[in-house]
């Protein structure tokens, strides 16, 4: 009975203590979209600095290639479908929602100069695997007519790059949020980690969102695993000297 008993309360600190290493520090800021420059519901600013426009914190919004800026927004769930959205995405009848935490999400046009989104992540270990989750949908632009096939977000995590699966939505329609999982594993003590909307569809402009940007250790740390050894070490000796009692 006594061994049962170390062994559940040793099972249960080893759970206790992998969380708090799960959890780990905030590696990812602003990872909800809420701390901006200028507000919310605008154009992101990339290079070009446009007063009706705004920056998020922490986060870089690279100039599309060959256009005058990324077609990049910072949403408000709660206007994105109406007139008074900087981009108004199309909301009538087709499930439209913010995304699980509600607040401020990120939108990008897939088709109209996409521009990179990206944030350098700082105090990795080098050989540890990471858990990048985060929330993404596919909505449509308001005002014009087509299906949108195929989009989808391509995640960058230092030189390696990994996709979420593709959606698609009818004509006006909406995808609904989907949460994403991905592991990656540090080769440097800070790695570069983007988000680019990728997509086939020309039809009507497909704009991909994202929300609850986070990044965690996989595994539990180093200290987790000694407690754990020295605990099935202390469940063996108490169980032998049982044995020793016994005889």
């Amino acid at each position: 009975m006594r061994i049962k008993s170390v062994l559940l309360l040793l099972s249960a600190f080893i759970t206790f203590s992998a969380g708090i290493a799960h959890a780990g520090p905030i590696l990812v800021q602003n990872g909800n979209f809420e701390l901006t420059s200028n507000g919310g519901n605008k154009k992101i600013n990339g290079t070009t600095i446009d007063a009706k426009g705004t920056t998020l914190t922490g986060w870089t919004s690279k100039e599309g290639t060959g256009g005058s800026g990324g077609y990049n927004f910072v949403l408000d769930g709660a206007t994105a479908t109406t007139t008074t959205s900087a981009l108004r995405l199309e909301g009538i009848k087709n499930g439209f929602t913010a995304s699980p935490t509600g607040g401020n999400f990120f939108a990008s046009d897939s088709q109209y100069y996409p521009g990179q989104l990206s944030q350098l992540i700082n105090g990795l270990t080098i050989g540890t695997s990471y858990l990048l989750t985060f929330d993404f949908a596919l909505a449509q632009q308001s005002g014009f007519v087509g299906a949108n096939y195929d989009n989808y977000w391509q995640v960058g995590f230092g030189k390696a790059t990994q996709n979420t699966t593709k959606l698609s939505i009818p004509d006006d329609g909406f995808s609904g949020w989907k949460p994403a999982t991905m592991a990656f594993t540090a080769t440097s003590a800070s790695e570069m980690l983007s988000f680019l909307a990728r997509g086939t569809a020309p039809g009507a402009p497909p704009f991909m969102l994202l929300d609850n940007v986070a990044l965690n250790a996989e595994v539990p740390e180093p200290a987790t695993w000694t407690m754990l050894l020295g605990g099935l070490g202390l469940i063996g000796f108490m169980a032998r000297r049982r044995r020793n009692a016994q005889v």
